[in-house]
């Protein structure tokens, strides 16, 4: 299900975290019995997030991976955005609860509301794959935007490489169309593509929702 998106952007559209909003309370709870929360640690470890660092996690859900990561490192600085305002707000609880400061932002990957060279880390999981074919270019291009130099960003998602005989839970839950474009070859290209420099796949895991790959891209170069 496709929700309309935030003010401002009367074109767009979204997929939910659970692919419709009835899901969304069982979002938590699945991801644990996923083992996201697992690989979560594993994409916050490869990130080496240091203190002072200014930190976007893109496509936040309910925020587990920014709230992971503030635990990690407290010094750093730590933005989260989602279109969807039902996660958001789940997120803010969360955060209330751990008496921890995120600024969680509502907007699109594609248009981040943010100025060049804004964060040294940019983080994402287990969201390229609900961007259709054009948004994935606009959200690298918008990421290499908003890296500072020595910068990089660090992703995790489903591999594409699998694609209809995958998982059930991976074809179920995100859509198989949706994955064709997500081999490892192709989004490291796409992450070429669009500025990012030395992209590849750096670890690679399998769930119950399919193999999982690492990413890790650095800023623009000169």
């Amino acid at each position: 299900m496709h929700h309309a998106p935030p003010a401002g952007h009367s074109d767009r559209t979204y997929l939910p975290a659970m692919g419709r909003d009835a899901l969304l309370p069982l979002y938590d709870a699945v991801s644990r019995l996923l083992g996201v929360s697992s690989l979560h640690r594993r994409l916050v470890e490869l990130a080496a997030i240091e203190p002072g660092h200014r930190v976007l996690e893109v496509g936040c859900g309910t925020a587990n991976l920014t709230l992971l990561a503030q635990r990690v490192q407290p010094g750093a600085g730590y933005v989260a955005l989602d279109p969807d305002p039902h996660a958001l707000r789940r997120a803010r609880r969360k955060a209330e609860r751990r008496h921890v400061a995120v600024q969680l932002d509502r907007g699109f990957a594609e248009e981040l509301p943010y100025p060049n060279g804004s964060f040294d880390r940019v983080l994402s999981s287990l969201m390229l794959h609900h961007l259709g074919r054009d948004a994935k270019p606009a959200m690298l291009r918008e990421v290499a935007r908003v890296l500072r130099p020595g910068g990089s960003l660090h992703l995790l998602d489903i591999d594409g490489e699998m694609g209809g005989h995958g998982p059930f839970l991976a074809r179920r839950l995100h859509g198989g169309p949706r994955l064709a474009d997500n081999r490892a070859d192709v989004v490291t290209a796409l992450m070429s593509d669009a500025g990012l420099s030395h992209p590849a796949a750096v670890d690679h895991r399998v769930k119950r929702i399919g193999r999982l790959t690492f990413y890790r891209a650095q800023a623009p170069s000169g």
